[in-house]
């Protein structure tokens, strides 16, 4: 059980760390106001996507499995009038992957088949799949910022 609890861990934390450094690799190249920019009049900026991203990483593993105390405001990760500087949202971006990555590294073998539960799951998971979704939302994320990179290339250009 313990060789599967290593592995379990390894690569979730090899996953998390992957995805945010292509998300952060994604970012780099564009200005504050690129990054809240909307490529199109519908959709979301690259600079919402990572506060999405963000929320659920908090919601998800902070609240639900690290019991932080986070408290979710999902529509404002896409609607905040006042969205804080892109240096700053990638911060908490990384300061929620550190956390992620605790997290990670402190479950017990049990802790991986423990139920989970947040009354918005369609079925009880363990958190161990609960944690591999994340990991395919994050990873999902990252195609889609990629999108937003290049259409945010077209404005560049334009």
């Amino acid at each position: 059980m313990s060789d599967l609890h290593s592995a379990v861990s390894a690569v979730l934390t090899d996953h998390y760390t992957k995805n945010a450094t292509r998300i952060r690799e994604l970012a780099a190249p564009f200005t504050n106001a690129q990054f809240w920019q909307k490529p199109f009049p519908f959709g979301n900026s690259f600079g919402h996507l990572v506060l999405h991203s963000t929320g659920n990483l908090n919601y998800y593993i902070g609240a639900q499995i690290a019991q932080t105390g986070y408290i979710r405001d999902r529509p404002r990760e896409f609607t905040d009038p006042n969205p804080p500087f892109k240096d700053e949202a990638l911060k908490r971006f990384d300061d929620t992957l550190a956390m992620v990555l605790e997290t990670i590294r402190v479950q017990s073998p049990g802790n991986w088949s423990a139920g989970y539960s947040n009354g918005s799951c369609r079925r009880d998971k363990s958190t161990e799949e609960l944690a591999a979704d994340l990991v395919f939302l994050c990873a999902g994320a990252c195609p889609e910022l990629r999108r937003r990179v290049l259409c945010g290339e077209m404005f560049l250009c334009s």
